[in-house]
């Protein structure tokens, strides 16, 4: 393991899920009809970065398995982590490949909507669009095709080692980037807290892709976190930066989330209220977005 990665103990704080309205198009769970395009050039240098604050997905573990989201599953980049299932419907495209069944990819970045085709833009308003890296889309079908008939579906995300802390920022402001998530994938929330903390759990609040903020003071003390994934669950990862931790340091947790998502909905619908959504230590919800 590389240096500045720690390991940590994770303890599951609560199993039962968060009732919320199913439905929406980023939680998908049986095949749904779509389509596909593909960017980033055929090296995948140009979908490094992006959206959802991952930066170099190699480094990350993402590799060339990911996409960029249309705004309608993006949902503001609470479905950032995220994995989908994605084939090609050959009874609709002729360069579909017959010899492949499926891939399944990570959702690392949007793909913005285009204001100069307003009716047609593949990424706009209501309509589901995965633009895929080269690699993936030549997995599916010839890569002249330039934009393919496909079904997609949300399925959980099998993740090598423990979910992953990048804290960044100064004394005064966190910025801690989660990556590598199993299970739902996909973060909705968290609150971190160091050991010396007399008022508990700090609830962060979203800064964009799966960036989170907050402005407590923890440097010199061992950090903790406590993380809402998309399908309700939640669950509290102790000690996963020690006294020594440093800002732009990778912290890795000793296991992952492994969150039973059968019959469960995605909470991602939901949105943390900051102001309201934490009481004295003890109580945790969230208000409904906005």
């Amino acid at each position: 393991m590389t240096a500045g990665v720690f390991l940590s103990a994770m303890m599951l704080l609560s199993i039962t899920p968060i009732s919320v309205s199913a439905g929406e198009a980023y939680a998908a769970k049986t095949w749904t009809d779509s389509h596909a395009t593909w960017y980033g050039g055929k090296d995948g240098a140009g979908t490094m970065g992006g959206a959802c604050g991952y930066g170099n997905m190699n480094a990350r573990g993402y590799g060339m398995k990911t996409a960029a989201l249309s705004t309608k599953l993006f949902n503001d980049g609470y479905t950032c982590g995220a994995c989908f299932e994605i084939r090609c419907k050959s009874s609709e495209s002729r360069y579909c490949y017959s010899s492949t069944s499926s891939v399944i990819v990570t959702a690392t970045n949007y793909c913005p909507a285009n204001p100069n085709r307003p009716n047609d833009g593949w990424c706009n308003g209501d309509r589901t669009h995965f633009d895929l890296t080269y690699q993936m889309f030549t997995t599916l079908a010839v890569y002249e095709a330039g934009i393919i008939p496909v079904q997609y579906r949300r399925v959980p995300c099998a993740k090598k080692g423990g979910i992953r802390f990048t804290i960044n920022g100064n004394p005064n402001f966190n910025l801690v980037l989660l990556s590598n998530v199993g299970g739902s994938g996909s973060v909705v929330s968290v609150q971190m807290k160091g050991e010396n903390s007399y008022s508990g759990w700090v609830p962060m609040k979203q800064n964009w892709g799966q960036m989170w903020e907050c402005g407590t003071r923890v440097t010199g003390q061992s950090v903790s976190f406590k993380v809402t994934v998309g399908y309700g669950q939640t669950f509290v990862f102790w000690n996963v930066a020690p006294k020594t931790w440093q800002f732009g340091q990778t912290y890795e947790a000793s296991s992952n989330v492994n969150d039973s998502w059968d019959n469960k909905e995605d909470a991602s619908s939901y949105k943390y209220n900051g102001n309201n959504g934490y009481n004295g230590g003890n109580q945790w919800w969230r208000g409904w977005r906005n």
